[in-house]
């Protein structure tokens, strides 16, 4: 079997194109020969000094508890955790829709724990700022591969990173097999650096 080519994705859990892009590289590993792996960056540390609405600092407030207990998670359990957690989390936000902020936050990473077989109390980390210095070290080897302009996903394969690809539909089989070549493809070229047009459309998860 050929070996498998590594695929470094950061994600925060709470942003929906992460979410998306992460599931276009679950379905890509089903048809092309590749490992995805998964890193932690915080959509609260990317903004913290930057000026943006009241309301979205006050989402952002939130989002960084679940990206602590994957810290948190990654720390007692080993990296291997990130992954599974990340899925627990993401079907629970994006795909049945849970509240991301609020008092049933906590009930919702405790159920996604479970689901992924880890420890219930890990939601404590929620509040703690015991796991934040891990989370600035992840987030900030995640961006300063492409820079402090752009956000959440963050992919790098062979040595190449950049911000995307932003979908807003999941490709599926081959349909994500064609889209990674041609991202592999544009990966291969050291001066190519941006591909952008306006998003019209919401990010739909099923």
């Amino acid at each position: 079997m050929a070996e498998r080519t590594p695929v470094d994705l950061w994600f925060d859990p709470f942003c929906p194109f992460a979410w998306i892009t992460s599931r276009w590289l679950v379905e890509v590993e089903q048809v092309r020969q590749i490992e995805p792996r998964w890193h932690i960056m915080s959509l609260t540390v990317l903004n913290e000094d930057k000026e943006i609405s009241d309301s979205y600092r006050e989402m952002l407030a939130a989002a960084i508890g679940p990206v602590r207990v994957v810290a948190a998670a990654a720390d007692k359990y080993g990296e291997h955790v990130v992954g599974p957690l990340y899925t627990e989390l993401g079907t629970r936000f994006h795909n049945e829709g849970r509240p991301k902020e609020g008092p049933t936050l906590r009930d919702t990473i405790g159920d996604a724990l479970v689901a992924a077989g880890l420890d219930r109390e890990l939601a404590d980390a929620m509040d703690s700022t015991d796991y934040d210095e891990a989370v600035r070290e992840s987030h900030t080897r995640g961006i300063d591969l492409v820079g402090q302009e752009v956000g959440t996903p963050v992919i790098q394969v062979e040595g190449v990173a950049f911000f995307g690809p932003v979908l807003t539909r999941i490709p599926r089989g081959e349909d994500a097999g064609r889209l990674w070549d041609g991202v592999r493809t544009v990966a291969a070229f050291d001066d190519f650096f941006e591909l952008k047009r306006s998003r019209t459309r919401r990010p739909v998860f099923d």
